[in-house]
């Protein structure tokens, strides 16, 4: 039987923390995954609201595969001390909204680490005495120990060139190192990396010496949905793709994006899966000098009973939580949303989360459409019988693209 999980993701904990990023080699496209003992590093950056310098120190956790904490010692997965500041830091440049910006790289002087799987990387602010959890953010190691090879198909077990598209892989391991496949290899995967529909712990479909199967496995069946919405705020002065008009209502900017409507056909488009790239187009240095302003998100639709929308993508953190909530507007016949966002290129959805379930629908707001050009990540754990924590032995991102 398969899990759905409610997996780890980046969190903000604090009013005043904004744009908390993690980006692996420089590359925002990147998967937030690292080879163990190679060169690949991550910088972990945010936003505080405010010119003053603020203490922050981070603190490095193991985590099993489901992301509870492991239970390895400090000494057995990093190479280095926790709970060491923040030391890189700058102010912003000629921005309305006050702010200073941080960031972190991983590994560092201070920091190595050994050992593959989760990593969550605690934020503190230090300050009057207390020592506050502000932010979290979440990477993992890969060492590869095992062979995968992933395949998805919109020819499903239920339905074919529809509305679903279906995953399909194998796992190709030492019978050596692996006794019982069935207990010991864990597999999770995620559609464009959202956390509310990620299945975990499903078992092979058949098993043969060193190599196991995942096929017709109907978890592994996901809605299609459709590409995501964009829309682009990298100057101030003028609206851009997805924008209606950019105005300032003193003190800060406000940004009107098109009005948006459920979707009832296919809706091709090059987007970036979810994703966001913080950019200002006339910036030296985009990082402190891009600006802050309100976003007005609007969905033209009739009320929907049953639950709520939710704004659903990298920027939202996975959150189903009322800042990204669309809250209906009667007289305009239509959801709404204001989000506060930091200049530059943004993916969005609109989620539809029945009342008591945690499950995003892309249904009745976006349709499910099976070209959808969706992104899965697959990552296998192993855990060998005796062992104290889950290894990272294989990844794989594929793209789906028609047959």
């Amino acid at each position: 039987m398969a899990n759905m999980v409610h997996a780890q993701s980046n969190k903000v904990h604090h009013p005043l923390i904004h744009t908390l990023q993690t980006i692996t080699n420089d590359d925002w496209l990147h998967d937030n995954v690292l080879t163990l003992g190679s060169d690949d590093w991550i910088r972990i950056s945010f936003d505080h609201f405010s010119h003053d310098y603020h203490r922050f120190t981070y603190k490095i956790v193991h985590c099993n595969a489901d992301w509870s904490d492991s239970e390895l010692f400090e000494v057995e997965y990093i190479d280095g001390f926790n709970n060491l500041p923040i030391e890189d830091y700058e102010n912003s440049l000629n921005t309305t909204m006050l702010y200073t910006h941080y960031q972190l790289d991983l590994p560092n002087e201070d920091i190595q680490f050994k050992v593959s799987g989760n990593y969550r990387v605690e934020i503190y602010l230090d300050e009057d005495e207390a020592n506050t959890l502000v932010a979290v953010a979440c990477f993992r190691i890969v060492e590869s120990r095992m062979a995968l090879h992933a395949t998805i198909s919109s020819n499903t077990d239920i339905d074919t060139n529809l509305s679903h598209q279906q995953v399909s892989f194998s796992v190709n391991y030492n019978p050596n190192e692996v006794v019982d496949p069935n207990t010991e290899i864990k597999p999770y995967i995620y559609q464009n990396s959202r956390t509310d529909n990620a299945v975990s712990l499903i078992k092979p479909t058949y098993i043969s010496p060193g190599h196991a199967e995942y096929t017709h496995n109907k978890a592994l069946i996901f809605p299609a949905g459709n590409e995501y919405r964009r829309f682009e705020i990298i100057n101030m002065h003028y609206a851009t793709q997805g924008v209606d008009n950019i105005k300032f209502f003193a003190p800060y900017y406000h940004a009107t994006l098109y009005p948006d409507s459920p979707r009832r056909n296919y809706s091709y488009d090059e987007d970036h899966d979810g994703r966001y790239l913080i950019r200002y187009n006339l910036a030296e240095n985009t990082d402190i000098e891009a600006d802050y302003l309100f976003a007005h998100f609007r969905l033209d639709m009739p009320f929907h009973t049953g639950g709520n929308f939710y704004l659903t993508g990298e920027f939202t953190y996975n959150d189903f939580t009322p800042a990204y909530q669309a809250k209906y507007n009667e007289a305009e016949q239509a959801y709404e949303a204001t989000v506060l966002l930091k200049q530059g290129a943004y993916n969005f959805m609109y989620l539809w989360v029945p009342n008591g379930n945690t499950v995003g629908q892309t249904g009745p707001s976006e349709g499910n459409f099976y070209e959808a050009q969706n992104e899965y990540q697959i990552y296998i754990y192993h855990r060998a019988f005796g062992e104290r924590y889950d290894r990272l032995v294989a990844t794989q991102q594929i793209k789906f693209t028609q047959e």
